[in-house]
């Protein structure tokens, strides 16, 4: 096997790998001496120095790992910063609160209240486990039942469901009872 071939090859392992790789383990997979693994090691390694590549290949001791070249760090936080940041939309924080007031509750609970379809948005909540799935009500169809979960409480720098302000439309109702008298 050619020195560049066994490159893109070692490339290939220690990016899966996504941490670090015993050079002696690796070579042994590869069915090759560590003697034989050790200049396509040192050709990557120095072809990402070279060719001033996004990624680096570094040495642990016996161990060896791709991460990424330190002068690229600022542009790849930037990046990943945003999608941290992002905000939940108005559908979607509508959809959450409901479930946060009123749960256990299914879809069609969120919707006879939002009186609009809520998929997306109970999709959305799911994938960044803000809400979970509780179980099922025992009706036709058994439809799934959705509360908040530890995560949501955290976001919202909540330390339980009580901490919760009062629901609007019962602040509403209690402010015309007190008009009235």
């Amino acid at each position: 096997m050619e020195t560049q071939e066994l490159c893109g090859i070692l490339e290939a392992i220690l990016y899966v790998a996504g941490e670090p790789v015993n050079a002696e383990a690796l070579a042994h997979a590869l069915n090759l001496t560590r003697t034989e693994l050790e200049p396509a090691i040192e050709t990557l390694r120095e072809s990402c120095l070279l060719d001033r590549r996004g990624i680096r290949l570094n040495r642990h001791g016996g161990d060896i790992q791709l991460s990424i070249n330190p002068e690229y760090a600022k542009y790849v936080e930037m990046f990943l910063q945003p999608v941290k940041k992002q905000s939940l939309s108005q559908a979607v924080l509508e959809t959450l609160s409901i479930i946060a007031y009123r749960q256990p509750v299914t879809k069609s609970d969120i919707e006879a209240v939002r009186g609009v379809k809520c998929d997306y948005s109970v999709q959305l909540l799911l994938a960044r486990g803000l809400i979970e799935e509780r179980g099922r009500r025992e009706t036709l169809g058994r439809p799934i039942l959705y509360g908040t979960t530890d995560k949501f409480l955290r976001h919202f720098g909540l330390e339980g469901l009580g901490d919760l302000p009062e629901e609007p439309a019962k602040q509403q109702t209690r402010s015309e009872g007190e008009l009235e008298t």
